[in-house]
């Protein structure tokens, strides 16, 4: 037999090959492409409880109690010894005397010699407890999120509870002042239980805005609009899709602003429109609440503001967005703009000229 082009004769190749893989700290095997065993490494016998031995000559299906006569496995290997495929990361259960293992299988044709001495190898990694693992995580997650979900529940019943109590509050009191305040309050506890129930209702994570601010402004023309043949609440919304923390704030501003509309833009029984626009592009996003009521009042740039502003001006900063009050002639509009910051150092600042809710 002639030399290896290294200059060592096949044989002594062959003998490291196998010594190689018999000392491997690797689970491995060498097949013949009948799935005889050649060798098997001392790792892979430890690994699965086999005596060393009894490995040569044997074929694979018949080593241990049949454990490893898997059909599947099986003619994945014959395909691969034909060379018409290779085994990669094939994952398979094992099942012996003991508990069920899962295994991932890799095995390559390896040509070498003469005509027909094609040898498999084959490696086997044990994931068990990696799979183990993975479905523990997997569990606590489910539990996690139906935990938050049910707190989620539990605040926004709460907060209807409340709700409920101030508004038996401002039924009693006589002060006209205190009644108002009263029903106030009564307004934007309502506002955070609906949004705690958009939040319950929306899946972790990205929360679609079209929905959520139209099922918000549903909920608010409900419990706060008498009639709403005569004064509506609408919404136009693009498709984004934002952060919950966003979702929240931005809620809390239409909230306030839509509120600020109905106590002053609609005296007596006047009827109108509100409409809360959303657009995003690549490089802002903007919120306008638009009216078409009585307009702007001429105090309003000398208005102190009240809670609803310091609500709506803190908002606005958390979302690094400006503030301007336009009159529309008829109505107001009040928009907030956020730019990236690559856009922000030519923009005004106009977050004074918000001071009317």
């Amino acid at each position: 037999m002639a030399p290896s082009s290294t200059g060592t004769p096949p044989e002594l190749s062959l003998g490291l090959a196998l010594a190689v893989i018999s000392t491997s700290d690797a689970p491995l095997l060498l097949l013949d492409s009948d799935l005889a065993i050649i060798v098997a490494s001392r790792s892979f016998c430890r690994t699965f409880e086999l005596d060393p031995a009894s490995m040569e000559g044997q074929h694979l299906s018949a080593i241990g109690a049949g454990e490893w006569n898997v059909p599947q496995l099986v003619s994945l290997l014959r395909a691969t010894a034909d060379g018409l495929a290779a085994v990669e990361a094939y994952e398979m259960t094992l099942h012996g005397t003991g508990n069920p293992r899962r295994l991932i299988v890799n095995a390559h044709k390896l040509d070498y010699g003469e005509a027909g001495q094609g040898r498999l190898l084959l490696s086997v990694s044990d994931v068990t407890d990696a799979r183990r693992s993975e479905r523990q995580k997997d569990e606590l997650l489910r539990e996690k999120a139906i935990l938050l979900q049910e707190l989620q529940h539990r605040v926004a019943n709460s907060l209807q509870i409340i709700a409920s109590i101030l508004m038996q509050s401002a039924r009693k009191v006589q002060s006209e002042e205190s009644r108002g305040h009263l029903r106030d309050a009564h307004n934007r506890v309502m506002s955070i239980a609906s949004l705690q129930q958009q939040l319950a209702t929306s899946q972790l994570g990205q929360v679609p805005l079209r929905a959520y601010l139209t099922n918000l402004c549903r909920s608010i023309a409900a419990s706060m609009i008498p009639d709403q043949a005569l004064l509506t609440l609408e919404t136009e919304i693009d498709d984004s899709t934002v952060d919950a923390d966003m979702s929240i704030s931005l809620g809390l501003v239409v909230t306030e602003l839509v509120i600020n509309a109905l106590k002053h833009a609609f005296p007596g029984d006047r009827g109108g429109t509100i409409k809360v626009i959303y657009r995003a592009d690549e490089t802002s996003w903007t919120l306008d609440v638009v009216d078409d009521g009585v307009g702007m009042s001429k105090a309003a740039d000398d208005a102190k503001g009240g809670l609803g502003t310091s609500i709506v001006r803190a908002l606005a900063q958390q979302l690094e967005a400006d503030i301007t009050v336009t009159d529309a002639k008829p109505g107001t509009v009040v928009s907030l703009r956020h730019m990236l910051a690559a856009d922000r150092d030519d923009a005004p600042l106009a977050t004074e000229a918000f001071a009317s809710v």
